[in-house]
């Protein structure tokens, strides 16, 4: 990028991992053993953390959705995913690092299948094993939840999309026990929105993209929704927003403005765009932007 106020060139993002066609294969025939299927969603991306092959593979299936990452989401526009969502299964907000709502999940797993194991009980079968089934896109918190809803730190957990690498089944409560998949990408973006807000969020991997248009147009979409988050975090003054705003490229002239104040300089004074870009999609994914929803029903 430089200073000539071009605008940027539109993102498009391809990235469907040769491993993810098999890995829906086996999906779907693990889909035999299971008796509910919870699909974990990132709350501030419903629609892009949804992979629609799931909701095809599982529609015969008792199903939880989970909009997880809670914690990072804007409150108010949860409670209207929430309704949205459980038009078609049970809705639990989570937040896997705090642990909220995770001791719903073992009890609504119960409550589905309670007409099931009475029926189960009358032909002297007791104690039946209820198994079950997560899966989500990589970059959900697929990892975190499951340390947290059975209480252990036994697998690999990071802050990268695809640490789970095979299929292992976990003990959760007393008669449940719970099958971790790999997380399986969409097989293609249905646009161009979907793919930034994968990208936003971390769930496609920065280091085959490009950083400073994809916090460009991050920016974007935070000036415009919450534009007084930016302002805040950034201590951005009043004579600064109308100068910036003066710009037909605003928002990489806010980009230039956040790169000084946070000192993001090479030599000769110039503005680091990597190191802007860096700041940006750093302060979202850790939330020092505030709880910021993307996408809202």
């Amino acid at each position: 990028m430089n200073n000539n106020e071009e605008k940027l060139p539109k993102v498009n993002i391809n990235w469907y991992p040769g491993h993810m066609a098999k890995t829906r294969k086996q999906i779907e025939e693990d889909l035999k053993l299971i008796d509910v299927v919870i699909e974990l969603l990132d709350s501030r991306i419903p629609v892009a953390s949804r992979n629609p092959d799931i909701k095809n593979l599982t529609r015969n299936k008792k199903r939880i959705i989970l909009l997880n990452k809670c914690d990072l989401s804007d409150e108010k526009i949860n409670q209207k995913w929430v309704e949205k969502l459980s038009k078609e299964a049970p809705v639990i907000l989570t937040d896997s690092n705090s642990g909220k709502g995770i001791d719903k999940v073992s009890r609504k797993i119960d409550e589905l299948m309670k007409e099931e194991i009475a029926k189960q009980a009358a032909r002297g079968r007791i104690n039946k094993t209820i198994r079950v089934m997560i899966l989500g896109i990589p970059n959900v918190g697929k990892s975190s939840f499951i340390n947290r809803i059975a209480k252990k730190n036994k697998m690999e957990v990071g802050n990268k999309p695809g640490v789970t690498k095979s299929k292992q089944w976990i003990r959760i409560g007393k008669n449940q026990e719970l099958l971790d998949t790999p997380g399986v990408l969409w097989p293609k973006f249905e646009n161009n929105e979907i793919a930034l807000n994968l990208a936003f969020t971390g769930t496609i991997k920065d280091d085959i993209l490009e950083k400073v248009e994809i916090a460009y147009e991050l920016l974007k979409v935070l000036y415009t929704k919450y534009k007084s988050n930016v302002i805040e975090r950034y201590k951005i003054t009043e004579e600064e927003i109308t100068e910036i705003e003066q710009h037909s490229n605003y928002i990489y002239e806010l980009m230039q403005v956040i790169g000084r104040k946070r000192g993001a300089l090479v030599a000769g004074g110039n503005t680091d765009d990597e190191k802007i870009a860096r700041i940006i999609l750093d302060d979202f994914r850790n939330c020092k932007l505030g709880k910021i929803s993307l996408e809202e029903p």
